[in-house]
């Protein structure tokens, strides 16, 4: 059976660092065998099909296989088109009543329990809130992800320890959903 997948790579074509050209990184997917590969703007998305493998060892796949051409390491979290779809349905701020740029979503490798969090103190951050979902962190920040404090927190080793932690801004997280659904 195959499934459509989107790879998350992290870090990527950040300040002229780690520059991996979008048409090399779908060539690279098909070579791993995977169809229908696209791309999504220049930040590190991948759409593809694969009738084999699963979430984890398809990461695993594309990093090694990222390494061994580029030459550098890049955490990739792959995700079906059922959970794209399903962090955006479960969304728990009005996403249609916010500007894309103040709502983003961290996609993290395993499941993440509050007790991660417990050193962040929310209510000296407000207005900017977070809220868990399935393998997700949604993040509320009305002035933007580069202005947020708790957007800091959120990133420091403490909380993302032993994870690969990937955010994206809301539009890229309906893109991709949309995108997956095409199969």
């Amino acid at each position: 059976m195959t499934t459509t997948y989107a790879a998350l790579l992290r870090g990527i074509n950040v300040g002229g660092h780690r520059r991996l050209p979008m048409a090399d990184l779908r060539a690279l997917l098909e070579t791993l065998g995977h169809g229908a590969v696209r791309t999504h703007l220049q930040s590190g998305q991948a759409v593809f099909s694969a009738d084999h493998g699963d979430e984890t060892s398809l990461a695993a796949e594309l990093e090694a296989a990222i390494e061994k051409h580029f030459g550098f390491t890049v955490d990739v979290v792959v995700r079906d088109h059922a959970y794209l779809a399903s962090v955006v349905e479960e969304c728990p701020f009005p996403a249609g009543e916010l500007e894309p740029k103040q709502l983003h979503v961290t996609y993290f490798s395993a499941p993440v329990d509050a007790e991660r969090f417990a050193g962040i103190d929310q209510p000296a951050l407000l207005p900017e809130e977070f809220r868990l979902g399935d393998r997700a962190l949604y993040l509320y920040a009305p002035d933007g992800l580069g202005r947020s404090k708790l957007a800091e927190q959120l990133a420091r080793p403490r909380v993302t320890k032993g994870l690969i932690a990937t955010t994206r801004n809301w539009n890229t997280v309906t893109k991709l959903a949309e995108l997956t659904s095409q199969g």
